[in-house]
């Protein structure tokens, strides 16, 4: 009986642990579905635009490496709920569309709440899930479950968003209703994840992590090659971002439509981050990882060359759908990567956070790209552009990917 309640808890924490891993997100990423409309509501060009995630990535990028500090010291409960409540909140702000300057300012305040408080937990938690052996299954899981929670979600989202006029009330009455249901996973994260969820945190036996723990992390070249592959996959991740703009620029889709496809292409990721855990966990992580940037480079030089015609409409959405699985697929399990990298469970939040500062600063920089390529280079030529320049930052991280590999294929042959 205790064996069989054991079991439960650890599904109802993976279960709570991953939808609001998928659906906090969904505020800061808001135009990834609703680009056009929230531009329209606040009154923005695309820069402007890009400028707001490049808000929450700055604040975000200084916030990785103290975030996966404090993942490794502070009960995970605690940092999960409150990082829950205060995106919550600042979203019902958000919803009344207040000023460019004070749009920016959530946004950057975002970039602190969902990780400062969240990422690192989020990451830790889940590495101390599942045993060794089953990394990948653990981290496609938890992506599956995020890829679940932001799907559903969006698509109630979105059907809302249609039925009422797909007008600025309708894309403010989304962000309220997002806003309440990640208020109401705060409480729920309060009430079922224990502190002994982290690897036992808060006891004695726990080492803590000092100085010289976070020097040891920084002398780690495993730790730096994850980075840029990580780096490598975000930004192709945001590569994707632009579909939804480039469906209706190009291809002449309306917004409707176009945020279709968008919400279409998030039913891929719990696919195929379920599918590369478990696949993955027997090719080995970077081997998988090395296949998916060569299917990347691909289908976003593809991107690049395609004429908007309507007679290539459906190579488009194959294509949408084939970069959507390599993009998610490889977002399941990168950070499956610093198990079979050899990083040391004492400093798991520690090395996700020096790894997020590095991986996660296209959060910075591709809104920027993209919206000063686009408004440079109008029409075709400019998402041209941008979906090389995403192709060739994954030559990038096909290249760390391939020697990540060696190095693994040597400690493995030296132990």
């Amino acid at each position: 009986m205790k064996t069989t309640r054991e079991s439960m808890r650890r599904w109802v924490v993976m279960a709570v642990l991953s939808f609001s891993g998928g659906i906090i997100f969904l505020l800061p990423f808001l135009q990834e579905v609703y680009y056009i409309p929230l531009s329209e509501a606040l009154s923005l060009n695309n820069t402007q635009v890009g400028s707001l995630m490049s808000a929450f990535g700055v604040t975000a990028m200084l916030s990785y490496a103290p975030g996966g500090w404090l993942a490794d010291r502070v009960s995970p409960r605690k940092l999960l709920t409150s990082s829950l409540l205060l995106t919550g909140l600042m979203g019902l702000y958000f919803a009344t569309f207040p000023s460019y300057t004070i749009s920016l300012a959530i946004h950057g305040v975002w970039g602190v709440t969902v990780t400062l408080l969240f990422w690192g937990a989020m990451i830790r938690v889940t590495r101390n899930w599942a045993p060794s052996s089953d990394q990948g299954k653990a981290f496609g899981i938890l992506e599956a479950g995020r890829g679940f929670g932001e799907v559903l979600t969006s698509m109630a989202l979105l059907a809302i968003f249609g039925v009422l006029g797909s007008n600025a009330f309708a894309l403010s009455t989304v962000i309220i209703v997002t806003s309440v249901l990640i208020l109401v996973l705060g409480v729920l994260a309060w009430m079922t994840i224990e502190d002994d969820s982290g690897g036992d945190i808060d006891t004695r036996s726990q080492p803590k992590v000092g100085a010289s723990e976070i020097l040891s992390v920084l002398r780690m070249p495993t730790v730096w090659l994850i980075a840029i592959i990580i780096l490598a996959g975000y930004c192709a991740y945001w590569g994707t971002f632009r579909i939804t703009s480039y469906s209706t620029d190009i291809f002449a889709l309306t917004v409707t439509m176009a945020g279709v496809i968008s919400v279409g292409k998030m039913w891929t990721k719990p696919i195929a981050a379920l599918i590369a855990g478990f696949v993955s966990d027997k090719l080995g992580i970077a081997n998988s990882v090395a296949f998916l940037f060569v299917v990347l480079i691909a289908s976003f030089s593809l991107f690049a060359l395609l004429p908007g015609t309507p007679a290539l409409l459906p190579v488009m959405i194959v294509n949408v759908a084939v970069v959507s699985l390599a993009v998610f697929a490889m977002r399941g399990i990168y950070f499956a990567l610093l198990e079979e990298g050899g990083i040391p469970m004492a400093v798991t939040g520690t090395a996700a956070g020096v790894i997020s500062v590095i991986g996660y600063t296209p959060d910075i920089f591709m809104p920027l790209l993209g919206g000063m390529l686009i408004d440079s280079f109008p029409g075709a030529e400019g998402y041209r552009y941008f979906f090389f320049s995403v192709a060739g930052i994954c030559v990038m991280g096909l290249a760390a990917t391939l020697i990540l590999s060696k190095r693994v294929a040597s400690n493995a042959a030296a132990n």
